[in-house]
């Protein structure tokens, strides 16, 4: 049998050099891609009929279960003869036996087996052996070599039958033992330990380590997590409820902190603010100093020193510069920009001032401005993007005031934003606008939306309205904002102010409230006691002088 190795760019090419050398009907026994392209291993139409004489001639027995019984290949002759070696060299007495026996011609069989049958073969064959080792049996395979030994025919020159059979099952022993000896000598350091059975395909081994727990494995740690949270929600209310014990104890021993905290209550300031002023409250005061109400005094002291104003800086209409009022709707823009054009007309001439209106919105909004710019004899302008608020302010560049009027909206209309984006101009300097007649959450909500921290200055508008200017100025203390000046009402120019921080803290604390709002010291013990804690309060209030 004459089997060739061709190797070509493709196989058309292959197959081409194949018929060449062998004609048509030649048997192509594999092809594979090498590194040169294709390899056709290939033989003549007499080498396939030579294996099938060989295949005739060769002697069959029954395999085993699903597996079929092919020609023997040429390559199985080396291994029979290494078995009968190694029978030989076990005995001498079986030989002969070894030779020619049932084994020999087994393995000749299973040797002849196609690949895939073998494949078959070998796996029921190492799955019986692990089955038998999961159940504690002994290993099949020795049984059934033992077994076959014992069953096979006697031998020419064996002198009985019986001896033959003891020799077999001595040399199947002696196998056995040998072997068993060697795997204790190999584990004997350590405890004997189960086999580990063939794995007879892919398996994917997951580590402890690396297993994912189950449901009931994290179960515990989400009830662990549920009672820390409930503990860390019981511990926030104890101490909350403990401060405020602490606090009202502190007032029931002090009085002077208890009036204090109940003035500064009933005018309107916060409770973050009004604890933090009673906590730094002397518990007595001298009384050849002090007048007949000395806590309250000390508390406007406090209040005024924390409170920013304009009172020691140049006032607004002699600074000059680019200033842009903005607010929430109704809080008096126009008007107040009018009042700060009249003052600073009357000090320097119309000729140096510039009016700038953003009220597009409102029907008829911009022409209030017109009229007040009427009366001072100066033009008003109009933008209505950011492209012409910019060429505008280049064509007034040459004033020394230019004030933007801006259209008023709610601090939570998303065009609020819109309106600030379009005022991010470097010389826009910008005024908010605040209503101090207002409740203290909403402008607490206004500041925020404004951005006021990022402002010039704020102005205080409708104080003559405000029954409590405490809310107003608490917010400034606690924002730390500067108050630029204060309208008090309609008339221009004459109802626009510069006060002191001294002289706001007094109006603020001589408000008095409607005898509905009053509170008595029960009211101040009921309010503290269901209210937060002082670390519940912002930052700013935290940090008086």
């Amino acid at each position: 049998m004459n089997v060739k190795r061709f190797t070509a760019r493709s196989t058309r090419e292959a197959m081409a050099l194949v018929r060449q050398a062998f004609g048509e009907d030649a048997v192509v026994l594999s092809n594979k891609p090498c590194p040169d392209g294709i390899e056709v291993l290939a033989m003549a139409p007499e080498g396939m009929k030579q294996i099938e004489r060989v295949a005739a001639t060769a002697p069959r027995v029954n395999a085993p279960s699903r597996v079929a019984a092919r020609p023997a290949a040429p390559a199985a002759a080396p291994l029979n003869a290494r078995a009968a070696r190694d029978f030989e060299r076990r005995d001498p007495r079986l030989a002969e036996f070894g030779a020619t026996g049932t084994p020999v011609e087994a393995d000749v069989q299973t040797l002849a087996m196609s690949t895939l049958s073998f494949q078959d073969y070998v796996r029921e064959r190492m799955l019986k052996r692990r089955q038998a080792e999961l159940n504690g049996q002994p290993d099949p395979l020795e049984s059934e070599l033992a077994a076959r030994a014992a069953a096979a025919p006697l031998p020419e020159g064996v002198p009985s039958l019986q001896e033959a059979r003891q020799l077999r099952a001595q040399a199947a022993m002696q196998a056995m033992g040998a072997r068993r000896v060697d795997m204790s000598r190999a584990e004997a350091p350590a405890e004997p330990a189960r086999r580990v059975p063939p794995v007879l395909r892919d398996e994917i081994r997951v580590s402890a380590e690396a297993r994912l727990p189950t449901l009931a494995e994290l179960q515990p740690g989400r009830d662990q997590q549920d009672m820390m949270k409930e503990l860390r929600s019981m511990k926030g209310l104890i101490e909350e409820r403990f401060g405020a014990l602490a606090f009202m104890e502190k007032l029931q021993r002090q009085p002077v902190q208890a009036r204090l905290t109940q003035k500064l209550l009933e005018v309107g300031f916060s409770p973050a603010l009004v604890r933090k002023l009673v906590e730094g409250c002397p518990a007595h005061f001298d009384d050849s100093k002090q007048g007949p109400h000395d806590e309250l005094s000390w508390a406007a002291n406090v209040l005024a020193r924390n409170l920013l104003t304009d009172e020691m800086s140049p006032a607004l209409e002699e600074q000059g510069g680019v200033f842009a009022l903005i607010g929430s709707t109704g809080v008096g823009k126009t008007t107040t920009t009018a009042k700060i054009a009249a003052a600073f007309a009357t000090r320097h001439g119309a000729s140096q001032l510039g009016l700038i209106t953003l009220d597009a919105y409102r029907v008829g909004a911009h022409e209030q401005l017109r009229a007040y710019g009427r009366i001072l004899g100066v033009p008003v302008h109009t933008a209505h993007d950011r492209t012409s608020l910019e060429d505008l302010l280049e064509l007034l560049s040459g004033k020394k005031m230019v004030l933007i009027d801006t259209a008023g909206m709610a601090q939570r209309d998303s065009r609020t934003t819109e309106l600030l984006d379009m005022l991010a101009h470097p010389s826009i300097r910008r005024l908010l606008v605040i209503n101090s007649a207002q409740q203290g959450e909403t402008i607490e909500d206004v500041v925020t939306a404004w951005r006021a921290a990022s402002c010039h200055g704020v102005v205080l508008s409708k104080i003559d309205e405000a029954v409590k200017m405490a809310p107003a100025l608490d917010t400034m203390i606690r924002h730390k904002l500067r108050v630029i000046g204060v309208a008090n009402g309609q008339r221009v120019p004459e109802d626009w102010h510069r006060l002191s921080a001294q002289a706001l803290v007094q109006r603020a604390l001589r408000s008095g409230a409607a005898p509905a709002w009053r509170m008595d010291s029960a009211d101040v013990n009921l309010i503290f006691a269901g209210g937060p804690a002082l670390a519940t309060g912002t930052p700013a209030a935290m940090g008086l002088n």
